[in-house]
C-alpha cells in the first residue's frame, strides 16, 4: 500500500495531465477547393487558398494530419504539392494523407500547387478536397 505522499503526488500528476488536455482542442475541418487549369511545366499553378472556418476554433492548435484528393484526366503527368505558408509537401498521388505538416499552425491558409511535367499538354485539375485534423 502506498503512503499518503505518494498517493498525493499521483493525484497531482493526474490532475495536471487532465488540465493540459483541456486546453488542447481536437477536431477537424474539411473543404472543397475550386478546380484549376495547369498549363505550364516551368511554373507551378496554385489553387485558391482555403482557411479553416470560424467554427473550427483552431486558435493555438497544430495540424496533426491532412488528407487530400484531386482528379485529373487519365495519363496526365503532374507534380503536386500541398502547401502551408511555412512548408510545401510533395504529394505522391491523387489521394492520400500526410503527417508532414504536423506541428504547423492550424489557423494558416492551405493551398494546392501543380506543375506539368515537361512535354505535357495543359490539364484541368478538379475535385480538390482536403480534411485537416488538428490538436
Amino acid at each position: 500500500m502506498l503512503s499518503w505522499p505518494f498517493k498525493s503526488l499521483g493525484w497531482a500528476v493526474l490532475l495536471i495531465a487532465q488540465l493540459g488536455n483541456a486546453h488542447a482542442a481536437t477536431g477537424s475541418w474539411s473543404t472543397q477547393v475550386p478546380g484549376l487549369m495547369v498549363a505550364m511545366s516551368d511554373r507551378a499553378s496554385a489553387s485558391q487558398e482555403v482557411a479553416p472556418p470560424a467554427a473550427a476554433n483552431v486558435q493555438a492548435a497544430q495540424i496533426e494530419r491532412v488528407q487530400w484528393q484531386f482528379q485529373h484526366s487519365p495519363g496526365a503527368l503532374l507534380s503536386a504539392w500541398l502547401c502551408h505558408p511555412e512548408q510545401c509537401v510533395a504529394l505522391p498521388g491523387m489521394r492520400g494523407s500526410t503527417r508532414a505538416l504536423a506541428g504547423r499552425t492550424a489557423d494558416a491558409p492551405l493551398h494546392f500547387r501543380f506543375a506539368l511535367r515537361p512535354g505535357q499538354r495543359p490539364v484541368r485539375v478538379q475535385g480538390l478536397q482536403m480534411i485537416v485534423n488538428y490538436q
